[in-house]
């Protein structure tokens, strides 16, 4: 290809990977457990691939698809080789980065969706089973993203993960075991979600206890993740009577909060609490048969800001 070609090559390329940016970033947030960190690995696979057409155009992969999905991939378990490090020397627990969107829980309109297309951002993962994702080693965690929720065949999973094909079977099983035993309880009906968690959101800053015990799950289980820079629970609370009073508790010190608004929190119905423009908590929530059976604390600033820059980039 002469070089005049090249720029039209490469601007063509571009597109047909920007189309495919939604989905990659999908596949990278499953393993990675962060947006910023999904979406700086899908940047550096385009960085990657323009390197890769601009030195030779005829490499270019003849299914962009399938070399950016395995590309993005083995970077994104890279990224959560190291986070797994850092996060050892974490101060209490540590959360998943949430994916705020305003698109909910938007469907493909086709009837047979391909299983990659079936789960895209605007499918966005529940943040309750990402929370189990992270109980699963990085090979684990890669095997059933990969197979389970995108359909890649175990033969194209073990290039990722670097194990053989049956190995990578046999660690999607295990993580298939796990999940089906951490799972909580969860309903896909946000109608129904939103007003369990508007009326949550009602008895918390009323004091009604109460109200707030009726809305719980007798085994409801709080975390909180503040990052030893902002006060959190440490380790899990749970029970009924603990959770509602430490919501009473945490309502009655956040006087910072001026205003809050239920958002979908990955899909589902949360609440996002800002000081003036500032976002400084968001919580999320699973509910099944009409109460709250988990509740997800974030008040970490540092994770914060990142969710409010993504937020500000999207308008």
């Amino acid at each position: 290809m002469t070089g005049e070609h090249r720029p039209r090559e490469v601007a063509t390329l571009a597109e047909d990977y920007a189309a495919l940016r939604p989905y990659l970033t999908g596949v990278a947030y499953r393993i990675v457990g962060s947006r910023s960190d999904a979406e700086d690995v899908v940047q550096e696979g385009w960085l990657r691939l323009q390197r890769l057409v601009t030195s030779d155009p005829d490499a270019r992969p003849r299914d962009l698809r399938a070399w950016a999905t395995t590309t993005v991939s083995r970077l994104a378990l890279d990224v959560l080789g190291s986070a797994r490090n850092r996060r050892e020397t974490y101060v209490g627990q540590w959360l998943p980065e949430p994916w705020i969107s305003s698109d909910g829980l938007t469907r493909p309109t086709s009837t047979h969706p391909d299983p990659a297309d079936r789960v895209t951002l605007a499918d966005s993962v529940s943040y309750a089973l990402l929370v189990v994702l992270e109980t699963l080693s990085p090979a684990e965690r890669a095997s059933w993203v990969l197979h389970d929720t995108f359909g890649m065949p175990f033969d194209e999973v073990a290039e990722v993960v670097g194990r053989t094909p049956e190995a990578c079977r046999q660690l999607a099983v295990r993580a298939r075991n796990r999940i089906a035993a951490g799972a909580p309880r969860f309903e896909v009906d946000t109608g129904e979600q939103r007003r369990v968690v508007e009326s949550f959101l009602s008895a918390a800053a009323g004091g009604d206890l109460e109200g707030l015990v009726s809305l719980l799950d007798p085994d409801v289980t709080l975390r909180g993740d503040g990052g030893g820079k902002v006060a959190a629970a440490r380790h899990p609370v749970e029970g009924v009577d603990r959770v509602a009073q430490l919501m009473l508790g945490i309502v009655r010190r956040a006087k910072h909060v001026t205003r809050v608004e239920v958002l979908p929190v990955n899909g589902m119905p949360g609440v996002l609490g800002y000081a003036g423009e500032e976002l400084v908590s968001v919580m999320s929530f699973a509910v099944s048969a009409g109460r709250i059976t988990e509740i997800d604390v974030l008040v970490n600033p540092e994770k914060l800001a990142r969710v409010q820059a993504t937020l500000d980039a999207a308008g």
